[in-house]
């Protein structure tokens, strides 16, 4: 399985370096993955280290993702290896990294032969997830830094000779405790972890229910259900949409003491195509009937993942972007093929600009599934502006919400927040450009793609809504909310130059 787990951050330097086999596995493949992601400044860049405001957007970093997520190595003849081991004609050794991006963090797996991508794929993901749970949102290079014991415990009980073996948040919490004050007082007293781990396994780890955690007690007791669709989508700079794919998640929020047995019914469950389960879930009701069937995990967690078919989109007449987003750039002045000049003369500083225009227009694609008043208010709004690599730097402004430039990595972050069909955003600027020796501006006829972020409270993109839900095996009467949520995904929106 796994022979080896690092985690680099967002200038390729190795945090966390940890081997689960006889043979460890060389940083040259860490190097190898680093000149593979820098290629494309956009893959990390710098920044997550020049602007904390920027890097906290995790899509940002997700959207330049340009690396495949697995990659096959040799390694030279001198790297040792036991037997069992890939090799090729030369005697070279084979190995296949897999790769995440998590807030900045890069995450590799080495794999000394073939195994099933995904279950690679989703630990390093749950490695990830935990981090969260235990050291805050975002787990970035500075939380990873400030409890690198922690994260080594975590490692170490997570994966056994490299297979996973306790990856739930319940039972880990049983084993070690998070990082806390008083535990960072008394490793710096001490000298010690600020973890603190117990000798006695926790109770779901020898029970049929790892996940849940034995003698649970709250008061009151409560259980809130969010259903989160989102939508990866391509326009083009006038607004029409040239590809979209909707995908949901329902996150769950559980609150009940002892062992409940929940039961979750949809109002139409045809509208799901594709979908994942938490472990919980009687996989074998949900085929049989369409209703999920589970005892919840105690806390927070993702109780299932799904796509929506592509024939309730169609047949609601397709998909109508909720934001009207045209950007523009101008180089040379707005004359193609001229280069304007301060001077005139050899030198002169060859400029462009840029206009970035947004507008709410009407949604008529969205299941609203509570009746709205007045105009449609959509919720934090932001635009990534990714500059092309013959901009040196750019001068921005705002008529609305606040403009952040990043002149490392060539990245604008346009937060606009709250957006009604009143207001009209835009952003203008001059960008100066990179000339050749006969002052001519390096440019590509290609511009990198805008993502512009949203969110809409209280809507739906497939109309899929809770039927239904049913607590047994306990005497209480829990409250029990759920809402739905539309979002944007991978959101993009081409550019046009002049």
């Amino acid at each position: 399985m796994i022979q080896s787990i690092f985690i680099l951050s967002p200038t390729g330097e190795v945090l966390i370096e940890r081997h689960f086999r006889d043979v460890s596995t060389p940083r040259s493949v860490c190097d190898y993955f680093w000149e593979r992601a820098s290629i494309s400044l956009n893959h990390h860049g710098g920044v997550s280290t020049t602007s904390s405001t920027l890097a906290s957007d995790s899509s940002l970093f997700s959207l330049y993702d340009t690396v495949p997520p697995i990659m096959e190595i040799t390694i030279d003849d001198h790297y040792n290896t036991s037997g069992g081991d890939n090799k090729n004609n030369n005697g070279n050794k084979t190995l296949y990294l897999f790769s995440i991006l998590r807030d900045g963090l890069s995450y590799l797996a080495a794999c000394p032969g073939e195994v099933s991508p995904l279950l690679v794929l989703e630990c390093l993901h749950r490695v990830a997830d935990v981090f969260v749970d235990y050291f805050g949102n975002p787990a970035d290079e500075s939380a990873i830094k400030e409890n690198f014991s922690t994260v080594y415990q975590l490692l170490e009980e997570m994966l056994d000779y490299g297979w996973p073996l306790t990856t739930e948040p319940n039972a880990l919490t049983a084993m070690i405790r998070p990082p806390s004050v008083m535990g960072k007082i008394q490793s710096v007293v001490t000298g010690g972890s600020n973890a603190i781990i117990s000798d006695a396994l926790p109770s779901g780890t020898i029970s049929n229910m790892p996940w849940r955690t034995a003698g649970v007690q709250h008061h009151p007791n409560e259980i809130y259900i969010d259903i989160i669709e989102e939508i990866d989508a391509i326009l083009d700079s006038i607004g029409n949409v040239i590809s979209f794919d909707v995908a949901g998640s329902i996150q769950v929020q559980s609150k009940l003491s002892g062992v409940p047995d929940l039961l979750l019914i949809f109002k139409d469950p045809s509208v799901i195509d594709d979908c994942s389960f938490h472990p919980c879930v009687r996989y074998s009701r949900y085929e049989k009937d369409k209703v999920v069937s589970f005892v919840p995990p105690d806390g927070n967690f993702q109780l299932m993942r799904y796509r929506v078919k592509p024939s309730v989109t169609v047949q609601s007449g397709g998909f109508s972007p909720p934001i009207s987003c045209s950007p523009q750039l101008f180089y040379g002045n707005g004359t193609k093929g001229k280069s304007s000049s301060s001077g005139g003369g050899d030198g002169a500083e060859v400029t462009g600009r840029i206009v970035v225009d947004l507008s709410v227009r009407s949604i008529s694609s969205l299941f609203y599934l509570s009746p709205k008043k007045g105009s449609v208010e959509i919720e934090d709004v932001a635009v990534t502006i990714p500059f092309h690599k013959c901009v040196k730097t750019a001068n921005l402004k705002v008529n609305m919400g606040q403009v952040l430039y990043d002149e490392a990595s060539k990245v604008a972050k346009w937060m606009i927040g709250n957006l009604d069909e009143r207001k009209r955003p835009q952003l203008t600027g001059t960008m100066s450009l990179d000339t050749d020796g006969n002052n001519r501006h390096k440019r590509s006829d290609e511009n990198p793609p805008l993502s512009v972020a949203w969110k809409i409270p209280l809507s739906s993109l497939s109309g899929l809504s809770v039927g239904g839900l049913t607590v047994t095996h306990e005497t209480y009467k829990p409250y029990k909310g759920v809402r739905n949520i539309a979002k944007s995904g991978r959101f993009q929106v081409r550019c046009t130059s002049i």
